[in-house]
């Protein structure tokens, strides 16, 4: 299990990265949106990697890896919104905008580690394939707790699910590029 922290570390670090370089790009223009809408780019993301997948064909020219990549980074972000949509101004600073990251980063770095443990690191037999079908359903629960005006009877919440979409595609990036 040493190993998978090292390697989703390493594999969060690259994401941090992006999303810093982003921010210095573009602002923090990433609060002006629902966590609705982060969930439908997240859906676009997965469902492009599903096509690609499908299809061996690639015309865009982004890599499956960089989608996988943006879709940590957009659960980041939905889980900072979904806690503090309304709590904070729609521009952060770089600094409060990597130390919210980080927060995030962190709780879905534990419970992976929580996860990993009780399962038994089974992520590892799975296929890349599996992974995206996985967080296709992920999304379509979200959407559907989100049409429910994010209440749910028996079910997670919106959140658990950000954060197993988030791990998954960690872990889809470590089968990927290690």
């Amino acid at each position: 299990m040493i190993q998978t922290s090292e390697q989703y570390q390493h594999i969060v670090q690259g994401c941090r990265e992006i999303f810093l370089k982003k921010t210095i790009d573009y602002g923090t223009s990433w609060r002006i949106a629902r966590a609705s809408s982060l969930t439908d780019q997240i859906f676009i993301k997965a469902n492009r990697i599903r096509t690609l997948q499908e299809t061996k064909e690639n015309k865009v020219g982004e890599s499956i890896e960089g989608e996988f990549g943006a879709m940590v980074n957009y659960c980041i972000m939905a889980i900072i919104q979904s806690r503090s949509a309304d709590n904070m101004g729609l521009e952060l600073t770089a600094e409060q905008a990597r130390t919210l990251y980080d927060d995030v980063a962190q709780e879905a770095f534990e419970l992976m580690e929580k996860k990993n443990h009780d399962y038994g690191e089974a992520w590892r037999d799975m296929r890349v394939s599996s992974l995206t079908d996985m967080i296709l359903m992920k999304l379509l629960r979200i959407k559907q707790i989100e049409d429910n005006g994010g209440k749910t009877i028996a079910s997670e919440g919106i959140e658990s699910n950000y954060f197993d979409i988030l791990n998954y595609s960690i872990f889809a990036l470590i089968h990927l590029t290690l």
